[in-house]
């Protein structure tokens, strides 16, 4: 899939529209969800372009590894770490509705399974 860099992620970390930032490196941004589906959501996004996870290469392994590391670390500095859920869709099939990769931390009520 081709990425498009006007999407809502790109234009976050481009600082065109604000977003309340929770980490920040130089492989990725983690900040706030806009529209939260529990009492902790946030989204973990690469700075690199990447539109989903079906387009990862073997050269994408390191970051997504960090993306996920991330996700923990944050979780914890929210005060979550031990019990939180990752999402990451991958393609409109999958619910995936903005496609710059990203991965959903979630936490903070009880998560049902299955969960779709």
């Amino acid at each position: 899939m081709t990425y498009d860099p006007s999407n809502v992620f790109a234009r976050i970390l481009r600082r065109e529209i604000p977003a309340q930032v929770l980490h920040e490196d130089e492989h990725c941004l983690a900040f706030r969800d806009v529209a939260p589906q529990a009492p902790l959501h946030f989204l973990v996004i690469p700075k690199r372009p990447l539109a989903r996870l079906a387009d990862a290469g073997g050269d994408d392994g390191a970051v997504l590894g960090h993306l996920l590391l991330t996700a923990a670390a944050v979780a914890r500095q929210q005060g979550f770490g031990d019990a939180f859920r990752t999402v990451l869709n991958s393609g409109a099939g999958a619910g995936q509705t903005v496609f710059h990769l990203h991965v959903h931390v979630l936490a903070g009520r009880p998560l049902a399974w299955p969960p779709g």
